[in-house]
């Protein structure tokens, strides 16, 4: 597999010189394509700082990130724009979804700022629908929907532009239980079956436990990572666990 996604010995510093905190400590890895890899760590341990850099939010200090071989880190401001809308898919804990447009025109924007086609649009939207099975609340409003219903919509509007990289912040941390096994469940299928490459910041052993390798960050640096393999879920739950016992603390306080 190729990477689709390389992290360079990555820096992030805030602050000034009197008083400086180092958010992330020459951080590397890649990501495969068609991989979907779970990011944990404390609060304050750099797992968020990173994702925005990824995602180009925020701008590293030192060190190179690529997607698909381009360095993200060197683009201005028209091509950065570009990136984004057409490389990545966002997905957010709190849905960011417009509240005066129902799910199916939420989900048709990225496409309509393309200039897709209404024919192909419609038809990639109602394919997408089904795999996230959220068909029946295509025209609703996002107070008409759950919360999970909502994460789905913001799941399918993230994924429907066929981005190299979907990334998302704590995707079920707004979520009941049952929404949160739900989203994940569509998570892997849309990575098993259309190859969808997603790299996932959560706080949770659950929600970890459906990626095919989480990467534990402690104080700015890469403290441990765990491959699924040949592990059920419940066996790769075991070991993340285990990690989140290393790293010090209950669940609840370390994570």
């Amino acid at each position: 597999m190729e990477p689709i996604l390389k992290i360079s010995h990555v820096e992030k510093y805030y602050g000034s010189r009197s008083s400086l905190t180092k958010a992330i400590d020459d951080i590397s890895f890649t990501v495969d394509q068609g991989e979907f890899v779970a990011i944990m760590g404390a609060s304050g341990s750099g797992k968020t700082t990173l994702l925005n850099c990824i995602s180009t939010i925020d701008k590293v200090t030192s060190g190179h990130i690529y997607v698909a071989d381009m360095d993200i880190t060197k683009l201005k401001k028209e091509k950065l724009t570009k990136f984004r809308r057409e490389e990545l898919g966002f997905i957010f804990q709190d849905f960011n979804l417009l509240d005066t447009l129902t799910a199916y025109e939420n989900i048709s924007l990225a496409l309509s700022i393309q200039n897709v086609p209404y024919k192909e649009m419609d038809q990639r939207i109602k394919e997408i629908a089904k795999k996230l099975d959220i068909t029946d609340v295509l025209k609703k409003y996002p107070y008409q929907m759950s919360g999970g219903q909502k994460q789905r919509v913001a799941s399918a509007r993230a994924m429907i532009t066929n981005p190299k990289l979907v990334l998302a912040d704590e995707p079920t941390g707004a979520l009941d239980s049952k929404s949160a096994r739900m989203l994940l469940e569509r998570f892997a299928y849309l990575n098993d079956e259309a190859k969808t490459t997603i790299l996932m910041v959560t706080h949770d052993a659950f929600t970890a436990s459906y990626a095919d390798r989480v990467i534990f960050i402690k104080d700015g640096k890469i403290f441990h990572e765990l491959r699924k393999g040949k592990q059920n879920r419940k066996e790769f739950f075991d070991a993340i666990i285990d990690v989140v016992t290393l790293l010090g603390g209950d669940l609840s306080d370390a994570l």
